[in-house]
């Protein structure tokens, strides 16, 4: 049955492939330490169930070290640029189907993928969206004909940009599962509680979705925030204490989380590679752009919690 290992395997050949060209990019003056941060992660990807914790542990004190140390550089990638703007005024607005085939396959494989029984229904919509980078990478090539290592070098410059942020929100998600175990919500649930207004549900409403911001913010990542504000604030006060729907706190509580996303730089993956991708001179430029909008709709949130999520 086709499950997380798969999309652990495609992941783990990716890093093991811009760890092998970078290794071999001489344009890059830390390509040792480059190649060594990429190709370390390949091996927690690839054969992390087999390594053991104690290994796998150790390499992401290895990864912190060289990222610490600074030892990750960035190479220049050939390019021919005219080529590349050529063909885009050649295919035009057809190049957007080609970005459309991921979330085309990740809907499409949620609802269809289940009835085959090949696919693990806990872990299907991750799957679907694994196939469809596949998909969408075959059909661009068969399309496009870029070549072999166009896909490979574009995404190797994209990692080097960004560096060691990349991986950032996997990090944090592990950090928030540690702390769900250590108790860290109780503690924070504690500490809250007994200052919130008694019977003041619209407080208890607040403190859940400005909480959820505010620990995203500083944790980088919605998932790793959630189930400690859930179980400090979330279950105890808004669903035990004043019968909230489970349902609509959770969801509403999530979509609050990120907008902490939006106000982050943390959350790498959604504020700085943006920066790269388009060669922003501020690091800070999407992020000065979303934060009004996350403003606007964590009241909002706050707001429908209050009005919806209770009986």
């Amino acid at each position: 049955m086709i499950g997380l290992p798969f999309l652990y395997a495609l992941t783990g050949a990716m890093f093991a492939a811009f760890a092998g060209l970078g290794l071999v990019d001489r344009t890059n003056p830390r390509r040792f330490g480059t190649a060594a941060f990429w190709g370390l992660l390949a091996t927690v990807f690839l054969a992390g169930d087999r390594i053991g914790d104690a290994a796998c542990g150790a390499i992401v004190v290895a990864l912190a070290v060289l990222a610490g140390a600074g030892a990750l550089g960035r190479g220049r990638v050939a390019a021919d640029d005219g080529a590349a703007l050529a063909a885009a005024a050649r295919h035009g607005n057809r190049l957007l189907a080609a970005a459309l085939i991921v979330p085309a396959t990740a809907l499409v494989g949620t609802f269809a993928l289940p009835a085959t029984g090949l696919v693990d229904p806990k872990q299907v919509t991750l799957v679907a969206v694994g196939l469809g980078v596949v998909i969408a990478l075959g059909v661009c090539g068969a399309w496009l004909r870029p070549g072999w290592r166009a896909p490979l070098d574009a995404g190797r410059s994209l990692l080097d940009a960004v560096g060691w942020a990349a991986v950032l929100p996997q990090a944090l998600a592990m950090l928030g599962a540690v702390f769900a175990l250590a108790g860290v919500g109780g503690v924070i649930g504690g500490t809250v509680a007994p200052l919130l207004p008694h019977g003041d549900r619209l407080a208890a409403v607040a403190a859940y979705t400005l909480g959820m911001a505010g620990l995203t913010a500083v944790m980088g990542n919605a998932f790793a925030a959630f189930p400690v504000m859930t179980a400090a604030i979330g279950l105890p006060l808004l669903v035990g204490a004043f019968g909230g729907d489970p349902a609509p706190v959770a969801a509403i509580g999530m979509l609050s989380g990120f907008c902490g996303t939006l106000c982050t730089p943390m959350a790498a993956n959604f504020n700085l590679v943006p920066v790269a991708l388009l060669d922003l001179d501020s690091r800070w430029a999407v992020i000065r752009a979303q934060v009004p909008t996350a403003l606007v709709l964590l009241a909002f949130n706050t707001a429908l919690m209050n009005m919806v999520a209770f009986r």
